[in-house]
This record gives structure tokens, C-alpha cells and sequence, in this order.
């Protein structure tokens, strides 16, 4: 709880998303820290903490040689992909109060389009258990998983592929109003979803999460220091993270639908001393359509079974009740492990997103998922 307002985001840079860049991981990430770090005013040698979720050692060591590092620095994670980046700001919490750095850069990158080709499903094929109890029973690849996980919302619930639909043309219409959207310039209305054809029923491509090359960064301090700086301070007001018990494999798990938002929201908002009413948009990890609507119940937004309805008739939209994604989220502007989220929601909160801009936006949330773990993040003008 003392971690609550004592540190901030100074600072955030992306790439351009694209389907195949030109260039390696390795230079999007450069790039993108960059960015971040003429954003927030700062030369590389003020950093001396690095958070990049997915690299290994090497490729740590070289992000900072080419940043310009030269001194000793502090590196953590704790967890994975979405989640990582999300608790990110725990992390640099715990590394600045504790003495072991005073400036902490995050930066994920992902070169899916061009390195994979597509094949995004090999990890899990690699993963013992899923190979040994779940490929054989046809969860696999990630769209027939998670469209399992959708059917069953459906037959419980009444959730509907029209209130799916709903989701993915509030992130489409968004994604129009960005200019580093991969979708920006393919345009979806709810007729034209449900007409599509199906990929895993009731999965249809536009509920699933674009397969691209790019990368995010954002550069954390403490809110003292961050006050001294050029660029306006983000507060971070609350962190919360969680493990779903049952572990990784959903063959395991007691509740099928419920994701680990269910401990880590709470905790986030407590920290804040808020509730979800006060939230005034949302950053939601979003994979899959059906998954934004599990973590609105799971969060607290609505209660369970009513997901479907709450993202029906504009409510998710800008100018709605609770906008979603207002970047376009991982289904129209880019899939990047929820970094995009983090930089969007303090490019909102300075009040800098233009055309897309929620109105009087104080509060802003961002959460990240990784199977069993999710990390949620709330975010408050400085």
C-alpha cells in the first residue's frame, strides 16, 4: 500500500506497427526506448534499471549497449509477456524505494509477423503439458483455446456473437482515429462481422488479436524526481497482481473462465483507494474479444454473466460509459503484449491522443495476461 503514488511514468515511445518490419527485434526495442527516453527529457545514462519481459540475457546486455548504458544497473522480472509489462511498475516501485535505482526504462517488443510468420502457436506446442493433455483434445493453437472458453461463456451466459462483435468494432472504430494503427484504414461495422466467416467458431478474424512487428517502451521514476522533469507526470496510484491457483493449463482449472483479474484488480484498486466506478477508461489485454469481456466481470465492472450486455450499444466506445482500448487495442492497433495499452493510457491521461482523446480523463486502468497470471495497473493524472 505505501507504494501507492510515490513513483510515476515519465516518459513513453513506441515504433510503427507493421504486419513484417524491415528491421530485427532488437532494433525495434532500441527504437522505441529511444523514444521513450526524448520524451521524458533523458539521456540513456540516467537509467539504471531495465524491465524487458522475454529477453535473455544477452539481448538485455545489448539493449543497454546500444542505448548507451555504461554503469552497473538493476534488472527484474517476475513474470511474464503481458503481465510483465503491466507490473512493470511494481517492479521499478520496489527497485527505487529499496535504493537499487532511480530511473527504470520498461521496453517489450515482439517481431511475430516477421520472424514466426504467423506460427504464434509453437510455444504452447512446446509446453509439455499442453502437448500431453490438452493439443491431443484439440486446444490448440490459441484460437480454438480461447474460443472454448467463449462457447462456454455463451451456453452459461446467453453471451451473444453479436455482443463478441461488439468489441471488436469499438476497437476498430478507435483504431481509426490513430495514426499507428495497423487496422486504422479497414473499417468494421457489426453486419460486416457477423457475415465473416469463422476461424474457430465463435471466433471470427476480427475477435482475434493482430499477428505484427513492433515495440513500446516507458521510463519510470519517482514522483518527486518525475516533477523536475520535462514532461508531465503519470501517477502510478495502484498496482495488483495474480496467479490463478490451478496453474498454467486450463485441463486444470476449477473455474474455466475466471482469469487471474480476479485477485489481481482488487488489490490494484485497493492500493488506489478507488473503485471501479471511479475509472474513467479502460486498457484492457485483449487477445481475444471474448477475454475483454471476462476480465470487465472478473475486474468488477459488471458482475459475472453480464459482460455480454454491458458492451452492447456503444457503452465501450468513446463517449460511452466505460471506453475500452481507445487505441485500438491488440485487435485493431497492434499486438505487443499490452505495452501499447500502457503508452496509450498515458498519452490519455496528459490529455495528448487528439481525435481519440476521453473526455476529462483523471483515472485510467491497463491490465495484462498471461494464462495463469495477469497484472492490473491503474494510472492517474499527475
Amino acid at each position: 500500500m505505501g507504494l501507492a503514488r510515490r513513483i510515476a511514468i515519465v516518459g513513453v515511445g513506441e515504433t510503427r506497427y507493421e504486419r513484417r518490419a524491415t528491421r530485427d527485434l532488437a532494433s525495434l526495442r532500441c527504437e522505441a526506448s529511444r523514444a521513450a527516453l526524448a520524451d521524458a527529457g533523458l539521456a540513456a545514462a540516467a537509467v539504471d534499471g531495465l524491465i524487458v519481459p522475454g529477453s535473455g540475457y544477452a539481448e538485455l546486455h545489448e539493449l543497454a549497449r546500444d542505448l548507451g548504458m555504461r554503469g552497473q544497473f538493476h534488472a527484474a522480472s517476475c513474470f511474464h509477456s503481458g503481465t510483465a509489462v503491466v507490473a512493470a511498475p511494481l517492479e521499478a516501485a520496489l527497485a527505487i524505494e529499496g535504493g537499487l535505482a532511480h530511473t527504470v526504462l520498461c521496453c517489450q517488443g515482439v517481431a511475430w509477423g516477421s520472424e514466426r510468420r504467423g506460427n504464434v502457436g509453437q510455444p504452447h506446442a512446446e509446453m509439455r503439458m499442453k502437448a500431453a493433455f490438452e493439443i491431443p483434445f484439440g486446444w490448440y493453437p490459441q484460437v480454438v483455446h480461447f474460443a472454448g472458453m467463449a462457447r462456454r461463456h455463451m451456453e452459461l451466459y446467453g453471451t451473444t456473437e453479436a455482443q463478441l462483435g461488439a468489441v471488436a468494432v469499438a476497437c476498430r472504430r478507435h483504431a481509426a482515429l490513430h495514426d499507428n494503427a495497423i487496422l486504422a484504414t479497414e473499417p468494421l461495422e457489426l453486419d460486416g462481422y457477423l457475415a465473416s466467416p469463422y476461424l474457430a467458431e465463435p471466433f471470427r478474424s476480427a475477435d482475434c488479436c493482430l499477428v505484427n512487428d513492433g515495440a513500446g517502451a516507458f521510463v519510470m521514476t519517482s514522483l518527486e524526481r518525475a516533477r523536475e522533469l520535462r514532461a508531465d507526470p503519470v501517477v502510478v496510484l495502484g498496482v495488483g497482481c495474480g496467479v490463478v491457483p490451478d496453474g498454467e493449463y486450463s485441463s486444470l482449472r476449477e473455474d474455466y473462465l475466471a482469469t487471474a483479474a480476479v485477485h489481481s484488480a482488487p488489490r490494484a484498486f485497493a492500493m488506489a483507494g478507488i473503485e471501479p466506478a471511479d475509472v474513467d477508461f479502460v486498457a484492457l489485454y485483449d487477445n481475444f474479444t471474448a477475454l475483454v469481456i471476462q476480465q470487465l466481470e472478473d475486474m468488477g465492472f459488471c458482475a459475472r454473466g453480464e459482460g455480454g450486455p454491458f458492451v452492447e450499444g456503444g457503452r465501450i466506445e468513446l463517449g460511452g460509459a466505460l471506453p475500452v482500448n481507445p487505441s485500438g487495442g491488440q485487435l485493431a492497433q497492434a499486438f505487443v503484449f499490452s505495452v501499447n495499452h500502457v503508452v496509450e493510457t498515458v498519452r490519455q491521461l496528459r490529455g495528448d491522443a487528439g481525435a481519440r482523446q476521453v473526455a476529462d480523463a483523471e483515472v485510467g486502468v491497463v491490465t495484462g495476461y498471461t494464462g495463469a497470471q495477469h497484472a492490473t495497473l491503474v494510472l492517474g493524472r499527475g
